[in-house]
């Protein structure tokens, strides 16, 4: 069958080498010079299968209130809101409550349970090198309130079979022993054992460079203008370099997803929620971080990469606003210099980059189906783009494929929107 996947990023480039693997002809089309130029580029680069949780969550609006109070806050919006803004934020609140944070978490946990297997098939397949570790994550914790508040989620962990361990200060710094200079000030953490961390940017070329042995076809430099419907279903996507017809069709475009499906009646709720990172030299082993730390409070990651350290955060409300705020700045190295004070080389080039994760607002991406009859969803993971990649590529191909899906379905395709089924007939 012949497939066309529309976006390079560690998405769409992980969907094309599962369905190449299933034997579809596939070509993927994308904008830029190359695959993970976008929001792929310069993530958190850790795989965070244990550290899954929504954005949305019962202690959200009053968090969103301490912060803005603070002048230091991890969420910031744009004062100067949008329609598409407002309707985010009302939506993400509508999710802000414990049982719908226990079933949108579970939701995650399941894609991201499931591409840790996926990636480790990868890795199976042939020789990957993206500069991985393996040795667990760590999320940080100030005081025993964020302590109690993670232990509720211990449960849900459980029935996943993800493996967690409840530290104290001494236990955290044993893992992490850069951590000393701050070891009277942490109140302990959960380390999760089976995370591993990486660069985003090498594993999406690697996988690229697997899929042209493969036969895939990529086309760069190539801006998709539009999707042409007959019938129910798709006949053609009209781009900068002409038409391109397949089979079937799958809409891996993260934050841009939208432009494109509003264009033949799908309204899906994502939204362009603006990350920040920097990237530094390491200058001591001992004072840096071993794997990946994340600090609960200030929603800011620190991962080791190789020789350099990546440090990741924020969530910026503000469309598709690509300034480098100076604040966020700020913000990520105060968090390096608060845990590990002495691990990186003083310089001027911080590499400070910013992206725009595709999120929704519950938090779950959307795979599979859509109204039309051959064209496919894999889109919205926000901050988890690549831990959920791996598994959402094969989900995505064994769909496409027709063969029985390894997980439930329940929840994950644009089904539960009821506001973004429009019926196809109105548009070709």
């Amino acid at each position: 069958m012949k497939v066309l996947v529309l976006g390079a990023g560690v998405i769409g480039t992980t969907s094309a080498y599962f369905l190449a693997k299933q034997g579809h002809d596939v070509t993927v089309i994308d904008r830029q010079d190359s695959v993970a130029m976008e929001t792929s580029h310069a993530n958190a680069g850790c795989l965070s299968y244990g550290f899954t949780s929504p954005l949305a969550s019962p202690g959200l609006p009053f968090n969103i209130l301490k912060w803005a109070l603070s002048g230091r806050s991890p969420l910031v919006v744009n004062p100067n809101m949008s329609i598409e803004t407002i309707k985010f934020m009302y939506r993400l609140y509508k999710n802000c409550n414990s049982k719908s944070y226990e079933v949108n978490k579970s939701r995650m946990l399941r894609i991201a349970n499931y591409s840790q297997k996926a990636l480790l098939e990868i890795e199976a397949d042939f020789d990957i090198n993206y500069v991985q570790r393996k040795q667990g994550s760590l999320q940080l914790f100030w005081d025993s309130k964020e302590i109690d508040k993670a232990k509720k989620d211990i449960s849900i962990l459980e029935k996943f079979n993800i493996k967690s361990e409840l530290l104290d200060p001494e236990g955290c710094l044993k893992i992490e022993p850069g951590l000393r200079y701050v070891k009277n000030q942490i109140a302990g953490g959960i380390q999760f054992t089976d995370d591993f961390t990486g660069n985003c940017y090498l594993f999406s070329n690697e996988i690229y460079k697997k899929c042209l042995e493969m036969g895939v076809n990529f086309e760069f430099k190539t801006e998709i203008n539009a999707i042409e419907t007959l019938n129910n279903a798709v006949s053609a996507v009209l781009t900068s370099k002409g038409e391109f017809k397949a089979d079937c069709y799958s809409v891996s475009l993260g934050s841009h997803s939208n432009n494109i499906l509003s264009q033949i009646g799908i309204q899906t709720p994502i939204y362009p929620v603006k990350g920040y990172s920097i990237t530094l030299p390491v200058l001591a082993d001992k004072d840096a971080p071993q794997s990946t730390i994340m600090d609960e409070r200030n929603k800011i990651a620190i991962t080791r990469l190789g020789d350099t350290i990546r440090v990741a955060g924020i969530a910026h409300l503000t469309d598709f606003n690509k300034e480098l705020r100076a604040k966020s700045l700020e913000s990520l190295k105060q968090g390096i210099d608060r845990l590990f004070p002495n691990s990186y080389e003083q310089t001027n080039d911080l590499n400070f980059w910013t992206g725009f994760r595709p999120s929704t607002p519950d938090s779950t991406p959307i795979i599979g189906h859509t109204p039309y009859s051959n064209l496919y969803l894999n889109t919205g993971h926000g901050t988890l783009g690549w831990t959920m990649s791996a598994g959402s590529g094969k989900l995505l191909a064994n769909i496409i494929s027709g063969s029985e899906a390894e997980i439930s379905l329940e929840g994950i395709d644009m089904s539960r929107y009821s506001f973004a089924n429009r019926t196809p007939q109105n548009y070709g």
